[in-house]
């Protein structure tokens, strides 16, 4: 249930999401926690949490034109990739990628990772998560990502230095 209080300094209700009532999206690796994806005037936000298996893969190298993604490390290790940059993330901290730079992350090696993201403007990015989960159960053709690429700002690009920290782990 949410629980909505109107706001006219913000241009959106405040929003209250119960984890138990959150809608999950799972795949063999990870679990995503659907919290919050709103569009308003101020241009909204989409948030959720993952949580990663060992090993988990997350994203592949990409960058977004319009959104900042925002990570916050509750648990485990995340390993991430900011340009050509690859560094680990532990628990606690943050990080802000900005429009335009890539990115990519996965479960550090030999660790899992429970990680909060945020992305701003939101562009009804749950859509797109729930998309990710059936092509990564093997449910929805891979091609369906790529054509979504426009609708949610995702831009896939190939990184050597991320292939070889996969490759590395």
């Amino acid at each position: 249930m949410n629980s909505k209080n109107t706001s006219e300094n913000t241009g959106f209700d405040a929003l209250l999401t119960r984890a138990a009532e959150a809608e999950t999206c799972a795949d063999p690796s990870s679990v995503m926690t659907l919290l919050a994806d709103t569009d308003g005037p101020e241009g909204g936000f989409t948030t959720y949490r993952s949580t990663f298996a060992k090993g988990a893969v997350g994203a592949p190298a990409h960058f977004h034109t319009k959104a900042t993604e925002l990570f916050f490390v509750i648990g485990g290790s995340l390993q991430v990739l900011v340009g050509e940059k690859v560094t680990v993330l532990n628990a606690g901290d943050f990080l802000a990628v900005p429009p335009h730079t890539p990115h990519a992350f996965a479960a550090a090696p030999g660790c899992e990772a429970d990680v909060l993201f945020t992305f701003t403007p939101g562009m009804g990015r749950f859509d797109y998560l729930r998309l990710l989960g059936s092509v990564m159960r093997g449910e929805t053709d891979p091609k369906k990502i790529a054509e979504s690429s426009e609708r949610y700002d995702n831009h896939y690009v190939d990184s050597p230095a991320w292939r070889a920290a996969l490759a590395a782990s």
